[in-house]
């Protein structure tokens, strides 16, 4: 089991899955009823530690709410910073909330419940982006106040779903991903990607990073890869735009601010894959939540795909080095 988390009820226990990379925090079962919504599991690849965490947080906010988060970490310490995040990402969030006012709906008018219900969700809406925005900016401070944790060129990416009732708010922070699985009319289970990759290719990356006098280049041995480097020197190399700690790069473009979006759950959405690149690096948003569908175990699904992720890295890159691989499969 990995450190634990701030928890914010003292009615929360830890589920041990004997993966120390992860935490699963469900509630007390209510008379005795216990239905498994979901599982994470991370695997470590060969480069050394697994620098991955995760974390999925079941009775989150509200009843029926979910945290969940997956977080790579990368740098001489970045097993570490992806631990602090897990473990203390969702207690600033909710803290954050909690010092809000309350959402309250506006009087109920004849031929206005619509409007009243798109108000709502659009407050909701401001509101947990809001938290996101200052929890992951007192977050990296917090990482970076640590005297004794060199964090110059180590860091984490962070990709974050908070489940509210139907309300699923998304932050994204670096080159993880949120996909999810939606059955369309005729049966079949589609992947809709929830965010977007930030790399230092992407155009809008780029410019930022540049005009804060960056530089972005790939290295010869591997063109398909842009990273971040110092205006004067060849370091560090970073393969992201976004992410808690990294110091080094902070003043030159590479921003702990996270891609904040909004998803209101359907009848037709099936499930949420948060995984970190180790696994779309080897398989699309359609073969994973293919995988998922053909799983159909909320409890075995983030396992199946890690497991497969494993087996096209050995098939797509035989002589490469292999990523850690973090899944979460969260059943709607």
């Amino acid at each position: 089991m990995g450190m634990c988390v701030s928890t914010v009820s003292h009615e929360i226990h830890a589920v041990d899955f004997g993966n120390e990379n992860v935490v699963h925090y469900e509630d007390n079962n209510i008379n005795g009823y216990h239905q498994v919504i979901g599982s994470v599991f991370s695997q470590q690849g060969n480069k050394g530690l697994n620098q991955d965490s995760a974390i999925l947080f079941q009775g989150y906010g509200v009843e029926n709410g979910v945290f969940c988060g997956v977080f790579d970490g990368h740098g001489k310490n970045g097993h570490i910073v992806s631990k602090l995040v897990m473990n203390k990402l969702s207690s600033l969030l909710l803290k954050h909330i909690l010092s809000l006012p309350k959402i309250t709906t506006c009087p109920k008018v004849q031929n206005v419940k619509f409007v009243d219900e798109e108000s709502r969700k659009s407050k909701n809406f401001n509101k947990w982006k809001e938290a996101y925005l200052s929890s992951f900016k007192v977050m990296d401070k917090d990482i970076k106040s640590l005297d004794k944790l060199d964090c110059s060129s180590s860091g984490t990416t962070a990709v974050v779903a908070i489940r509210q009732d139907d309300d699923l708010i998304i932050a994204n922070l670096g080159d993880s991903r949120a996909v999810l699985g939606r059955k369309t009319d005729e049966g079949i289970i589609e992947a809709i990607q929830l965010t977007t990759d930030l790399k230092p290719s992407l155009h809008s990356e780029a410019e930022r990073i540049i005009k804060c006098g960056g530089r972005v280049l790939a290295l010869k041995e591997e063109p398909h890869i842009q990273r971040v480097w110092l205006p004067y020197e060849d370091v560090p190399g970073l393969a992201m735009s976004r992410a808690f700690g990294d110091f080094m790069l902070k003043s030159y473009g590479i921003i702990s601010k996270p891609d904040v979006s909004y998803h209101h759950i359907s009848p037709n959405d099936q499930f949420l894959v948060l995984a970190s690149d180790g696994v779309w690096d080897v398989l699309s948003n359609d073969q994973v939540v293919a995988l998922v569908r053909a799983t159909n175990n909320a409890a075995k699904a983030s396992e199946a795909v890690a497991r497969a992720s494993l087996d096209a890295w050995k098939h797509k890159f035989p002589n490469s080095k292999r990523d850690d691989t973090t899944v979460i499969c969260l059943f709607l």
